[in-house]
């Protein structure tokens, strides 16, 4: 007897992705149409998240309440598998989430800001949770049983993460995560309102599908090694990975768009991200301080630097930045002879004057430093310009890289310091 079962159409991961996009776009106003592709990617590689080495944080983040920040958490928590969502939880609570039997979580972290704010305290082992659990292995111990009766065991905390609040986080989440700059709604700008007992189950019927398609495609995701975009390496490769892995498995136009929005917040977080204080320092040097000039004595450095508008040199717990800080900041860092860098003796008109050499900086400024503005505010545009997939409007001129002058790198004869 000939079987009447026809089997079963293979799922387009490509439309249902395509769908799960629009799904946001109805109730979620993003800044940019890569902060789309991206959340959607998120989404999918939720559910594949044991198929992964290391996941990426999703940051929705901004200055102001009221930017649709929780909205967003609330969207992505109908397309997730096992959804937690929480605004407050102890380390305990959530490592044992984490390995409850149920399976892995996706856990939605609302106000992120009561744990990393300025005004927060006692979250220590919370940040701990949240800096480790981006790869697979990750494992905290803990003491667990009642009184004397004590054991240690081993939890996991490897999950999917998204996060909302107010302000920024620590480098150490931020460089983990990709980063969705939320705003409020301009008055142009218009989104469907959400209502909980009728949108979530249509949102639950797309998570289910996204569940369905995941399943097939599990073992080729599981042996990707996806290609990054150029440029795109360490810690940023590390955080798009899984959602070009996700891309690559869905085919159509997601790979291209992925990749475009991969370069396009890539390059808004590098210019964003002010890294630390000595890493701020290193930059305000090489695009205001000693741009164009290979030398400048300390007391000229530390004019120009408290000149700066927005920089925190001219009120260092309030006072000015000294000789004696700045020997301290720039002494954490190597010349290129692998030497701490250190104040030098500048011979001029009025005598011998101790100061910095624009080539004892040159190898700090390109191991740590973001690229000068012009550099990333071209590749953002370009990429930006992928996303969209837009034509240029007739007769607007291309954009134009103004390049900014470079110190010198000629490395002269060290003389006593």
């Amino acid at each position: 007897m000939t079987s009447t079962n026809s089997p079963t159409p293979p799922i387009d991961g490509a439309a249902l992705l395509d769908e799960v996009e629009a799904f946001h776009r109805r109730f979620n106003v993003f800044p940019t149409d890569a902060a789309y592709v991206a959340v959607a990617l998120w989404d999918a590689h939720a559910h594949l998240i044991d198929a992964f080495d290391g996941t990426a944080r999703l940051a929705f983040l901004s200055p102001e309440p009221g930017s649709g920040k929780s909205r967003a958490l609330e969207i992505v928590e109908t397309l997730t598998p096992r959804a937690a969502t929480t605004v407050n939880a102890s380390a305990n609570a959530l490592f044992r989430l984490v390995e409850a039997d149920a399976g892995t979580p996706t856990l939605l972290f609302d106000e992120i800001d009561t744990v990393f704010g300025p005004k927060a305290g006692g979250n220590e082992e919370v940040r701990g949770f949240l800096n480790s659990g981006y790869r697979r292995g990750a494992k905290s111990l803990r003491c667990v049983g009642d009184g004397s009766n004590q054991s240690t065991e081993w939890f996991s905390s490897f999950c999917a993460v998204a996060m909302a609040g107010l302000g920024s986080l620590p480098d150490t989440i931020l460089t983990r995560s990709v980063i969705i700059r939320m705003r409020k709604k301009a008055p142009n700008e218009k989104a469907e309102p959400y209502r909980r007992r009728v949108h979530e189950k249509q949102g639950h019927a797309l998570r289910d599908r996204l569940a369905d398609w995941t399943a097939t495609v599990h073992d080729q995701v599981s042996q990707a090694w996806p290609e990054m975009p150029k440029d795109v390496s360490d810690r940023p490769a590390d955080v798009w990975e899984p959602l070009l892995a996700v891309a690559d498995a869905a085919g159509g136009h997601w790979p291209e768009r992925a990749r475009a929005a991969c370069v396009e917040l890539v390059a808004a977080a590098k210019l964003d991200d002010k890294g630390s204080l000595g890493v701020r320092l290193l930059t305000d040097l090489r695009d205001y301080v000693l741009n164009g000039i290979d030398r400048l004595p300390t007391v000229a450095i530390l004019e120009r630097l408290c000149a700066l508008d927005e920089a925190p040199w001219g009120d260092m717990n309030g006072k000015p930045l000294t000789p004696r800080g700045l020997a301290k900041m720039l002494g954490e860092y190597m010349t290129e002879d692998n030497v701490p860098i250190s104040p030098r003796n500048i011979k001029s008109g009025a005598g011998v004057l101790k100061g910095y050499y624009a080539a004892d900086l040159s190898d700090a400024w390109q191991r740590y430093c973001p690229p000068p503005p012009s550099e990333s505010a071209i590749a953002a545009t370009a990429a930006t310009s992928q996303v969209r997939a837009l034509k240029p409007v007739a007769g607007t001129p291309p954009p134009v890289a103004t390049a900014l002058p470079q110190p010198a790198t000629a490395r002269p004869p060290r003389i006593g310091r």
